[in-house]
């Protein structure tokens, strides 16, 4: 994947941010953030993303999977400082939706995710509603 367009790297085009905390288990010998700790921070920030935007309740009883992850790595991050995961909607399919966040420490940008989610019913991708749909307005990445 190409290193993303400078515009994504603006915390204030995404309209969901949240502190979350590295763990222990995310660290290096040398109190680096892993890479595989930076995606699991990315994926809480979905976690929460997905509760503030009561994501579930428009979904009328389907369920999701994550079809596509990729990450960029653009910088360290470092204990104990927590780090800022800004989400936003960038796309809606017909099935599926894409979510971009960047990960920053402080002023600095530590990676940039994108996260190619798929709703499902009975084993099948499944056709997004238009109450999900008017909903993700909200979310969407801001120009």
């Amino acid at each position: 994947m190409p290193k993303p367009d400078p515009a994504l790297l603006d915390p204030a085009r995404y309209p969901h941010s949240c502190r979350v905390e590295p763990r222990f288990g995310d660290l290096d010998i040398n109190l680096h953030v892993t890479n595989v700790g930076l995606m699991e921070l990315a994926q809480e920030g979905r976690v929460r993303f997905n509760h503030a935007s009561a994501y579930r309740d428009s979904m009328a009883g389907a369920s999701t999977m994550v079809a596509s992850f990729a990450i960029e790595f653009l910088g360290e991050a470092f204990y104990p400082e927590g780090l800022d995961v800004h989400t936003a909607l960038s796309s809606l399919g017909r099935t599926s939706q894409t979510i971009e966040q960047l990960l920053t420490q402080g002023e600095r940008v530590v990676a940039w995710t994108r996260a190619v989610i798929v709703q499902v019913r009975d084993g099948k991708p499944s056709e997004l509603s238009e109450a999900f749909r008017r909903s993700a307005e909200d979310w969407m990445l801001r120009t």
